[in-house]
């Protein structure tokens, strides 16, 4: 994925915008339009759109007038002003690249989005996520602050712990703005992405654009992430939700196609960050570093695979040994962990390896002593035991 600045402006007022384009070829253009007070390069934002562009959609997210690094001040927009922003950026995207097929909009951005798809004749496709049935319910945040605002014009509020100027105009706005109508004449495939345990929009917001809306519509619930989609994995699915269901209305162009995995071949490549897909003719998994040290935790750690090779090799060995001699085991469980020889240890000892990989079976069934511990010699003849234990020589050239 690359991403490029990309500005443009809107009632005079230049905005600050990326675009996420994808590696290879451009299949569809996407629109994304941000959170209240948020921003381009919130999580959210930028992971969805990551995501995206790695499935061939390019996605151009910005800062709405008055936010980020976008020209204007914040108090003198409304929710009118939004839609116009998207509008121009909208045009932005398709001086570009192309005119966006697909609108995404989170929170209020997804109530602008909304609004903004009559004008945006090109968008086949549009997503909320957490957005609100009624543009008015951002006003719930603002307390004791409404009557001032209604009273001075403007004044501060405090979201999310930290302060933003809100006028009055804007106030006015969202509370006079139906988008029972707009949902109903909408008029492209729509898809709602909501949290059950969303505690700034609740899901009952999602149920109202659902049934205000024609078919074909479809509601994908984010079970328990939160209201800003804060987690990888909580985005990561959004995301693949979005280009799996738009991919049925945006006439997307064939994938290029990829050399397949070679028989006999296990191929890792990088996805991002410390993320890998291990595919091999029929098969995929993902591997990765857990949080703690920077990775996303989406698959297990390579030295995870290592021990799984091991476990799985010595259930199956056990398994195919007590099939064949008719020994009633039921079940075989087993754990591997791994570990570094104490550096003492493996000085005094000549045959001490530096690596230790402990293993602990759990059979299951109606066994005899002598079953069983015939069970455990076998699960030292399993092949990958073997292997590691003679170790392998490993060969390695530039493709």
């Amino acid at each position: 994925m690359a991403t490029e600045r990309l500005d443009f402006t809107s009632n005079g007022k230049v905005l600050d915008a990326r675009l996420d384009r994808p590696a290879g070829r451009v299949r569809a253009t996407a629109l994304f339009a941000h959170c209240f007070t948020c921003g381009k390069d919130i999580a959210a934002a930028r992971r969805i759109a990551a995501r995206l562009a790695a499935q061939g959609i390019a996605v151009l997210r910005f800062d709405f007038t008055g936010l980020g690094r976008s020209e204007g001040s914040f108090e003198e927009t409304t929710f009118a002003s939004n839609v116009d922003d998207l509008v121009a950026a909208a045009d932005a995207l398709e001086q570009a690249e192309a005119p966006p097929s697909l609108l995404i909009g989170h929170s209020l951005g997804g109530a602008a989005i909304l609004k903004a798809a009559a004008r945006l004749p090109s968008a086949k496709a549009v997503a909320t996520i957490g957005a609100p049935f009624d543009p008015g319910h951002v006003t719930h945040n603002f307390g004791d602050a409404l009557d001032r605002i209604e009273a001075d014009g403007v004044a501060e509020v405090n979201l999310g712990g930290r302060p933003v100027r809100i006028g009055r105009d804007f106030v006015r706005d969202v509370d006079g703005t139906d988008l029972a109508p707009t949902v109903a004449n909408l008029s492209r495939a729509l898809l709602v992405l909501h949290a059950p345990r969303d505690q700034i929009v609740g899901i009952d917001n999602a149920t109202a654009i659902f049934l205000a809306a024609t078919h074909p519509k479809s509601f994908v619930t984010l079970d328990s992430a939160d209201h800003l989609i804060s987690r990888v994995a909580d985005s990561d699915y959004a995301a693949d939700v979005i280009a799996a269901w738009s991919a049925r209305y945006l006439d997307l162009p064939p994938e290029p196609q990829v050399d397949p995995t070679p028989e006999g071949v296990v191929r890792t490549t990088h996805a991002e960050g410390f993320l890998h897909d291990i595919t091999t003719p029929d098969h995929h998994i993902q591997a990765d570093e857990p949080l703690s040290v920077g990775g996303t935790n989406l698959g297990m750690t390579p030295y995870q695979l290592l021990g799984a090779g091991l476990g799985a090799c010595t259930s199956m060995t056990l398994k195919m040994y007590a099939d064949r001699k008719g020994i009633a085991l039921t079940g075989v469980t087993v754990d591997v962990s791994h570990a570094k020889a104490h550096k003492a240890d493996a000085e005094t000892d000549a045959d001490a390896k530096a690596d230790v990989l402990s293993r602990t079976i759990t059979l299951e069934g109606d066994l005899t002593e002598a079953e069983r511990d015939k069970l455990m010699e076998i699960a030292d003849k399993c092949p990958v035991h073997r292997t590691l234990e003679a170790g392998a020589r490993i060969e390695t050239k530039l493709a």
